[in-house]
């Protein structure tokens, strides 16, 4: 095959099909980039709404569970344990994780992706 030179190519072009070719070649060389920035964001959204989800389960029950005041980094100091087994403190710590699991799946259910033309 004759390869002919890309200035020759261009110069049969007409100035309007010469950009229509360059707008399109920058659309095609972009839209890896785009498409992976794409996943990223869905996988982070996604990891997010796990985690929130996931530390919000367990600050819901594991204040009320034995092993929240039952455990050796607390047996050395027993005002705080004392502290930590008050129902405000375990409320409180439910409390945040009732907020956490709400703000998990409000992420959730409000992600939308933008379309960057």
């Amino acid at each position: 095959m004759d390869k002919v030179p890309t200035d020759a190519l261009e110069a049969k072009l007409p100035p309007g099909d010469l950009q229509e070719t360059n707008l399109k070649n920058q659309r095609l060389d972009g839209e890896p980039h785009v498409a992976l920035q794409l996943w990223l964001h869905r996988l982070l959204v996604l990891l997010l709404v796990f985690v929130c989800a996931a530390m919000g389960v367990l600050l819901l029950i594991l204040p009320w569970r034995p092993e929240w005041t039952d455990n050796h980094f607390l047996f050395g100091s027993p005002g705080l344990r004392t502290f930590v087994s008050n129902g405000f403190v375990r409320g409180l710590c439910s409390g945040l994780g009732l907020l956490d699991i709400w703000i998990g799946f409000w992420e959730a259910v409000h992600y939308h992706e933008t379309n960057r033309h």
